[in-house]
C-alpha cells in the first residue's frame, strides 16, 4: 500500500497512507536483537513473542526512530545490499541535509550493506527531488543492453508538496557506494508535469529493457517505458485494463485500477501479472510491450471464503488486489489483497435509500458509540483540508441533536482537477482531524469524480490508512460520490464544473450500522487457469475483538522463494512477518493445494512490516528481508524445520 495524500493520487489513496509522526532525530545503529523503536509495548500494535517455526530473526538495522518513515525494500542481485524507501519528514523530499548518513534526511533511498547478515550497516542514502518520494516502487535489477551493462536501481516518485515531480527515476548502482543518476522523473506527462506514479517494475528483455509504471493521474493507467537507453527513457504504451471488463459490479467491486505488477519470463514469453484492485489479478503477454496481449483475469468468489470459514459471516469479498508474485515453478501465483477497513456499513440516507459505505480502520469504531451505530444530521464541509470557512458542530446544529444522534461533517476526497479549488489534496486523516477540531462526532469522506470513474462507479468508495499522527477521537466513514449529492438533495454529477452543496449547508439525516468483514489476506491461484485454489488469513484478522487498537492486520506484500516452488513469505503489517508453504495432497493436481503457515516473527514491542524480499546466499541459506515502517531493515533466515501452524 503505498502512501500519498488521498486525493492526490486520484484513483488509489487506499495505498498504505503511512503514519507521519512529528519530526524526531534519525538514528543509524548497528544490528540489534531488539532495536529501541519503542520504549514500551506500543499502542495500536499487535505484540508477539519473537520468532517461531521455521523463521529465525538474525539482525536489525535501525534506520529511523520516527514512526511510519520506511516503505519498500529491495535486494541487489548479488544479495550484498538492501535498498529501502524513506518517505521523509517535513517537506518530504530534497537534498539539503540528506548527504548520506546525516540525521533527519528528507525522502530518498537507504543503502544497507548486508554482506554480514548478523551486522547490517547503512552505507549510503540517495536523496529524492524536493517534494517527491519513493514508496512502493523500489527495485534493483541487472540490465545489459548496448547502452547500459550493470545494476540498476528503479524508484517511483510520488508528489508530496508543491515542487514535487512524478515519473520513474533510474540509478546506476553497479557500485552501491557510488550511485550515479541515469535519468529522473520520466513517464507520462500532463499539462504541467510528469504524472505521479505509485510503483514501478523493470525487466531486461535481451536487446531491450523496459519498465512498467503505475500512472496515478489517468486512465489508461498501465504505462510502459523503453529504458534500453536508461538516460533517455521513452513512453511506448498505455493501457486501461477496464476495457476488458475485469471489474465485478455484481459483487459491488467497481474500483478497478493498477496498483502493482511483476514481469517474468516463462517458457520464452514475458508475462506481466497486474494487481488491478477490484478487477483482481490480470495476466498480459508483453513480448511486445507496445502491443500487449490480454490473457485473462481472476474472479473473486461470491462469498468471502476466509470470513465465512472463520466467523460464519456470509458477505461478498472486499476486492483490493494489491500485489502479486509467481512461484519458482510458475504453476502458481500469490495475490495479496490489502483491506484496511475491517468493517463495512449499512448506510441509509433518510428518505432516499441504502448505499455502500465503510469505516476507516484507524478512527474510533462505530460499535463503541453509545447505541452502537452512527446516526444524525449532516453538514457539508467542502474538501475539509482546513477548518477555514466550515461551521463548527455547535454553529451548525446548536442544541437540536437528539440524545442518540451524532453531528456529522461530510467532505470530499481531493481536491483533484477541480478548477474552483486548485490547492493541494490532503490526507484522509487531515479531513477527519478537521471535523474533530470543529467538534463533530464523525466525518464522512465522499469519493471524488475520478474515484467514481466519471459516473461508471457512482458508489465506489475508498477508506485509506492514516496519513499523519493525531489523537483520533471520532468516527470516520467513506462512501461514494453519488451519496454525497443525495445527502444534500442534489442530482449526482461527475464532471466539472458541478454544483456542490454550499459549505455549511445542512443535509439529510443518515444512519450507519457497522458490519464486521475482516482485514485483507493472500490468495493462492493456478497460474494457468487463473482459478483461485486457497486463501489464508491470520486468526486476529477475522476476529472482531482485534478490529481496532492492534494496528493494521491486513496483508501487504508477498515474496516467493527464488528456487523452491512451495515457499513464500508475507509482510503482514502489525501481524508481523509470516512464512508459508504450498502443500498439495497430489503434486500433479493444483486443486489439491493449499496455503499452510510454517513460521513467523512478531516482536514483543510490535512490528509494522511493509515490504518483504527473499534470496538464497552462495552457501544455500534462505534469507528474508522485511522493512518495518517504524524502524528499518529486519533480517530473517528460513531454517525450514517444517513446523506448520505454530503461532505465538
Amino acid at each position: 500500500m503505498g502512501l500519498k495524500p488521498e486525493g492526490h493520487t486520484l484513483k488509489r489513496a487506499v495505498y498504505t497512507l503511512l503514519i507521519m509522526a512529528l519530526a524526531a532525530a534519525m538514528t543509524v545503529a548497528p544490528a540489534a536483537a531488539h532495536p529501541e523503536q519503542h520504549e514500551e509495548p506500543p499502542v495500536n500494535h499487535l505484540v508477539g513473542t519473537g520468532d517461531w517455526g521455521d523463521l529465525e530473526h538474525l539482525s536489525t538495522a535501525v534506520l529511523t526512530d520516527v514512526a511510519g518513515q520506511i516503505a519498500d525494500v529491495s535486494v541487489s542481485p548479488d544479495g550484498n545490499y538492501a535498498y529501502l524507501a524513506h518517505w521523509g519528514t517535513g517537506s518530504c523530499g530534497g537534498v539539503s541535509e540528506a548527504g548520506g548518513l546525516k540525521n533527519n534526511p528528507d525522502a530518498g533511498t537507504y543503502i544497507v550493506d548486508i554482506s554480514d547478515l548478523d551486522n547490517p550497516e547503512q552505507v549510503g542514502f540517495i536523496p529524492s527531488s524536493q517534494d517527491s518520494r519513493p514508496g512502493e516502487g523500489v527495485q534493483v535489477v541487472d540490465v545489459s543492453t548496448s547502452f547500459f551493462d550493470g545494476t540498476m536501481l528503479v524508484t517511483n516518485n510520488e508528489q508530496c508538496g508543491p515542487q514535487g515531480k512524478g515519473g520513474v527515476t533510474l540509478y546506476d548502482v553497479t557500485d552501491p557506494l557510488k550511485p550515479k543518476m541515469l535519468s529522473k522523473h520520466f513517464g507520462d506527462r500532463g499539462f504541467a508535469d510528469t504524472h505521479d506514479i505509485h510503483s514501478a517494475f523493470a525487466w531486461d528483455a535481451g536487446d531491450n529493457a523496459y519498465v512498467v509504471i503505475v500512472d496515478n493521474i489517468e486512465f489508461p493507467d498501465v504505462d510502459i517505458l523503453d529504458i534500453t537507453n536508461p538516460k533517455r527513457p521513452r513512453l511506448i504504451a498505455e493501457y486501461d485494463l477496464n476495457a476488458h471488463d475485469v471489474a465485478q459490479p455484481d459483487l459491488g467491486l467497481t474500483e478497478s485500477f493498477i496498483h502493482d505488477m511483476v514481469v517474468k519470463e516463462i517458457d520464452g514469453d514475458f508475462m506481466m501479472l497486474v494487481s488491478y484492485w477490484d478487477g483482481g489479478y490480470v495476466l498480459l503477454n508483453v513480448n511486445d510491450p507496445a502491443d500487449a496481449e490480454f490473457l485473462g483475469d481472476t474472479e473473486y468468489a461470491e462469498i468471502d471464503p476466509e470470513l465465512f470459514e472463520q466467523t460464519g459471516i456470509v458477505q461478498t469479498p472486499e476486492g483490493n488486489g494489491h500485489q502479486n508474485e509467481f512461484t519458482a515453478d510458475n504453476r502458481f501465483f500469490i495475490g495479496t489483497d490489502e483491506d484496511f477497513s475491517p468493517y463495512r456499513s449499512i448506510f441509509e440516507i433518510e428518505g432516499v435509500g441504502d448505499f455502500p459505505a465503510a469505516e476507516f480502520g484507524w478512527t474510533e469504531p462505530m460499535s463503541e458509540l453509545p447505541d452502537g451505530e452512527l446516526n444524525g444530521p449532516t453538514v457539508y464541509g467542502g474538501y475539509g483540508c482546513t477548518t477555514a470557512g466550515i461551521p463548527s458542530a455547535e454553529e451548525a446544529f446548536g442544541d437540536t441533536l437528539a440524545a442518540d444522534e451524532e453531528a456529522i461533517l461530510v467532505v470530499q476526497r481531493g481536491p483533484v482537477g477541480d478548477p474552483s479549488d486548485t490547492s493541494e489534496a490532503c490526507f484522509f486523516s487531515t479531513k477527519v482531524e478537521t471535523g474533530q477540531l470543529l467538534g463533530y462526532d464523525a466525518v464522512i469522506v465522499a469519493n471524488h469524480h475520478d474515484g467514481a470513474q466519471g459516473g461508471d462507479a457512482p458508489d465506489a468508495h475508498l477508506c485509506g490508512s492514516m496519513g499523519h499522527s493525531f489523537d483520533v477521537q471520532i468516527v470516520g466513514v467513506c462512501t461514494g460520490h453519488q451519496a454525497m449529492h443525495l445527502m444534500f438533495g442534489d442530482t449526482a454529477t461527475y464532471t466539472y464544473p458541478e454544483a456542490d452543496p454550499a459549505i455549511g449547508e445542512v443535509g439529510k439525516n443518515v444512519s450507519l450500522t457497522p458490519e464486521f468483514d475482516g482485514w485483507g489476506y493472500p490468495h493462492l491461484f493456478d497460474a494457468n487457469t487463473l482459478e483461485e485454489l486457497d486463501t489464508f488469513a491470520v486468526p486476529e484478522a477475522m476476529d472482531p475483538a482485534f478490529a481496532s487498537g492492534f494496528g493494521d492486520l491486513t496483508v501487504h506484500e508477498v515474496a516467493t522463494h527464488p528456487t523452491e516452488w512451495d515457499q513464500l513469505y508475507l509482510s503482514y503489517y502489525a501481524a508481523g512477518m509470516r512464512s508459508m508453504e504450498i502443500q498439495c495432497t497430489d503434486d500433479t493436481d493444483t486443486s489439491t493445494c493449499e496455503l499452510v503457515e510454517t513460521g513467523g516473527y512478531l516482536d514483543p514491542l510490535g512490528n509494522d512490516f511493509w515490504g518483504v524480499e527473499t534470496f538464497v546466499t552462495d552457501d544455500g541459506r534462505t534469507i528474508v528481508l522485511g522493512s518495518d515502517r517504524d524502524s528499518g531493515l529486519w533480517i530473517f533466515e528460513d531454517t525450514d524445520d517444517g513446523i506448520p501452524n505454530t503461532t505465538p
